[in-house]
């Protein structure tokens, strides 16, 4: 979720709507052959003895003064609520891709150690409530705007993790690696990718009723800030205006505290020039701050999928996903597995739509999701040789294959065992409600 933008706006040369159209339309979309992949990986930080006590803040930014000293290949950032992430840079294969980060974690996990720390992969905190670590203009500004709509912003700011798969946008020309193909197939495969990978089924000590309640989560936060584009054909058109009509977060200023306009789109401040005109670097700024379950910045960034359990457990989704994509003959099987969940959508934009309500809500659980995913998991398996992924890599891909998708399950349903088999009388003070039960510390 983080992005590394300054807290100055620099110049004062307004921009245009026609401008900004192009703008977006040129700098959103990089086309050409698909040659490169990265990953971004997010974590909770938590003491192993006791993972459901937060960990102080002092000891938190003690811990990352120690890991801003080790050299990484990947950017280190911080999330608002203290999370973790790493993101790596542009691999030219996915098996570069997978040893680069993996050699970043293990540095991370070592650093961390000598603390008393580790990483936790799961989508979002099972016990501890939203928690600000980070306080700047940024992230003020941000809990201002999404608590107009609710108390999941600050869940989302705070408490949540994912796996985030960077792939090139692809060819200009039509066909399984064209721009259209994959921009489409990004939308429709990322509801099975939810299922196949819910990991958040917990939240305030609480079975949620849905498999990924991260991505419950990010449904609420709205449309206009979460959302997709209408899936129309034109992914330049789409996402153009798409950024053109959603909601301005905040205006940012020298210093002090920035302003958060209610109900102010980009398309109507550049129209008004109030508070101010609006500049390139405040669209630039603005993009920042629109998170789709796929987001084009240049690549695609698929953010749709929760943090994984286990040291490895990012390495399975990062190889699916690209498989998926980057290797023509299973990009195709891919395109003909989820066609007909398109339907289930009712040609509404993710994640606002019916289909990814369910593999929120089901994972794997739904036949047909269940169905598409052993599909697209064996297309997959087809398809990683030939990208040139090793033994390590596949083996991982075929066990996740064996444990959950000809199962039926997530990751959310290991959770959700431990719960049933460990139960706890009820927290006092709080009303039963159904899927109810107090989570094992």
């Amino acid at each position: 979720m983080s992005d590394s933008v300054g807290d100055c706006t620099g110049g004062r040369t307004a921009i245009t709507e026609a401008e900004v159209e192009a703008l977006v339309r040129g700098i959103c979309f990089k086309t050409g052959p698909p040659r490169t992949v990265g990953v971004e990986v997010e974590w909770l930080i938590h003491e192993p003895l006791r993972p459901q006590h937060p960990v102080a803040p002092e000891r938190l930014s003690a811990a990352y003064a120690a890991l801003r000293a080790v050299p990484l290949s990947s950017a280190l950032t911080v999330e608002p609520g203290g999370q973790l992430e790493l993101s790596s840079p542009p691999a030219p294969s996915l098996t570069e891709a997978v040893a680069l980060v993996s050699a970043d974690l293990s540095a991370v996990r070592a650093t961390l150690r000598e603390d008393g720390l580790a990483l936790l992969g799961v989508g979002q905190d099972p016990w501890r409530p939203p928690r600000r670590y980070l306080h700047s203009p940024r992230y003020d500004a941000m809990e201002i705007c999404l608590d107009r709509t609710g108390p999941e912003g600050r869940a989302m700011m705070c408490t949540s993790a994912s796996v985030q798969v960077c792939l090139d946008a692809g060819h200009e020309e039509p066909g399984p690696l064209g721009l259209g193909r994959r921009w489409w197939l990004a939308h429709q495969l990322g509801a099975m990718l939810v299922a196949a990978f819910a990991n958040s089924p917990l939240a305030g000590r609480r079975v949620t009723g849905w498999r990924s309640t991260r991505q419950l989560t990010w449904t609420r936060i709205g449309p206009g800030r979460a959302g997709a584009p209408a899936l129309d054909g034109d992914p330049r058109g789409a996402w153009a205006r798409h950024v053109l009509d959603a909601p301005v977060m905040c205006v940012r200023g020298d210093g002090g505290t920035w302003q958060v306009p209610e109900g102010l789109s980009f398309r109507e401040w550049t129209r008004s020039g109030v508070p101010r005109p609006p500049t390139r670097e405040d669209l630039d700024y603005h993009i920042t701050t629109l998170f789709p379950p796929v987001r084009p910045r240049g690549h695609l960034e698929l953010r749709m999928i929760d943090a994984q359990p286990g040291d490895d457990g990012w390495i399975v989704p990062l190889a699916v996903t690209t498989a998926l994509f980057d290797d023509p003959e299973a990009a195709e099987t891919a395109y003909r597995a989820v066609k007909p969940l398109a339907e289930r959508s009712r040609s509404l934009p993710a994640p606002h739509n019916p289909l990814w309500r369910d593999a929120a809500r089901d994972g794997l659980a739904d036949p047909e999701l269940r169905e598409v995913a052993e599909i697209c998991f064996a297309a997959a398996l087809e398809a990683l040789p030939r990208l040139g992924a090793g033994r390590e890599i596949t083996d991982a891909v075929a066990a996740y294959t064996d444990r959950y998708v000809a199962r039926g399950r997530c990751p959310a349903d290991d959770l959700l065992d431990r719960v049933h088999d460990t139960p706890l009388p009820p927290v006092a003070g709080k009303r039963s409600v159904p899927h109810g039960k107090d989570i094992p510390a």
